[in-house]
């Protein structure tokens, strides 16, 4: 299995069905080690460069992300995840990159999610005004959360840094997703002109993976990114990750039940 880095740990999920378990191990937390990074804006290598320019891609002084030896500033305890990864982030825990892990959670494991998807997708009168709070499910079992609360994170000087997949920690929900980067779908699951599925919105849709170029032009999504095809019927299309909004609004009727009333994305919470 592929490991990819997020502020030194391995925090690539094996995946089952109903749960998200991380194999991790810390790894040494220079700068050149990290996972990656969105803010609506774009997608960023968390490398040494972009870490040590904080400051000046953000037009804000108070950054420093590491110390004097070119260490990363990382959340290396349960304690300083708990401190870290809330809205009101402690004073010794800003200018720090929010890593959590399993054996944080409560427990020690994975947190646990239930979502009532229909099983028989039905339209809705017209585009959802309120985000279900979580939006879907991956095919590998993964919560498809909301947009990260990236003012937040940033007003605290934190990065809650992402896998290579989009996914991070939080200790209300665990591991979750907030960007599509191509991780979840099936192999060999091709679909003629169109991109992989990989996962199921909160609506029953289909969700496939963000189509790009001339593809995009001449899907014609409509404000949910959706579309319908010969092939594949009704379905939506994630946003690219640099988004950092999977999608913006579901087109189908979904249980009120899934809507998210806790905190956190992984960073300062509160949100998916």
């Amino acid at each position: 299995m592929s490991r990819w880095r997020v502020c030194g740990s391995d925090a690539r999920p094996h995946l089952r069905r109903t749960e998200a378990v991380v194999h991790g191990q810390l790894a040494a937390v220079w700068l050149q080690d990290a996972g990656i990074w969105f803010d609506g804006s774009g997608v960023y290598n968390l490398d040494g460069p972009f870490i040590k320019n904080l400051a000046q891609f953000y037009s804000d002084s108070e950054w420093k992300l590491y110390d004097s030896a070119g260490n990363v500033n990382v959340t290396n305890t349960k304690e300083a995840f708990d401190g870290a990864a809330r809205p009101d982030v402690a004073v010794q825990y800003q200018n720090h990159c929010v890593e959590g892990r399993l054996a944080w959670l409560t427990g020690g494991k994975a947190i646990q999610t239930t979502m009532l998807i229909p099983i028989s997708p039905t339209k809705a009168s017209s585009a959802s005004s309120a985000h279900p709070g979580n939006f879907g499910i991956t095919l590998d079992g993964v919560v498809i959360a909301e947009s990260a609360p990236v003012d937040a994170i940033l007003g605290a000087h934190t990065i809650a840094a992402f896998d290579h997949c989009g996914g991070h920690y939080n200790p209300i929900e665990g591991y979750h997703l907030h960007g599509v980067m191509g991780c979840g779908h099936l192999e060999g699951d091709d679909a003629d002109g169109d991109t992989k599925m990989f996962g199921y919105a909160a609506d029953g849709y289909p969700i496939h993976l963000p189509l790009e170029g001339a593809a995009l032009s001449a899907a014609n999504l409509d404000d949910c990114n959706g579309h319908s095809t010969a092939s594949e019927g009704y379905h939506y299309h994630a946003n690219g990750a640099a988004k950092n909004a999977i999608l913006p609004c579901l087109m189908g009727e979904y249980d009120i039940s899934t809507r998210a009333g806790g905190p956190p994305p992984g960073g300062p919470p509160p949100s998916g």
